[in-house]
């Protein structure tokens, strides 16, 4: 492991940082690219996800996609995690999150709007 993986969590805390710092010394520049926006979705941030992103994708071995079936335990697993298990506790975490931690300093109004409804 290279010393950016090792560090990785040292990078992001001073990413949080320095973007605080210049957020505050600079708001105009974050009004600027926060305009920067189509159909509600900001371009700076596009292109900055699809750059974290892109590494991955390029280590995918698309050659043994082929072979996916012949052991789908693994395909199976990430099946019923992701669309069994992650959004209901994703429901619940922002539930708890929302009306219990921060209830007080969330306007309740604010606070549904970030929790799923499930009455259709």
């Amino acid at each position: 492991m290279g010393i950016f993986e090792r560090y990785l969590s040292v990078w992001v805390g001073l990413a949080i940082v320095v973007g605080i710092i210049v957020g505050n010394a600079v708001p105009a520049l974050f009004s600027a690219i926060a305009g920067l926006e189509y159909a509600q979705v900001n371009f700076v941030m596009a292109i900055l996800i699809w750059l974290m992103i892109y590494p991955m994708m390029v280590q995918i071995d698309f050659a043994s996609l082929k072979d996916v079936g012949k052991k789908p335990k693994g395909l199976m697993l990430t099946l019923v995690v992701n669309w069994l298990i992650k959004p209901f506790t994703m429901a619940l975490l922002g539930w708890l999150f929302f009306k219990v931690f921060f209830a007080a300093w969330v306007d309740p109004e604010t606070a549904t709007e970030y929790i799923p409804s499930w009455r259709y």
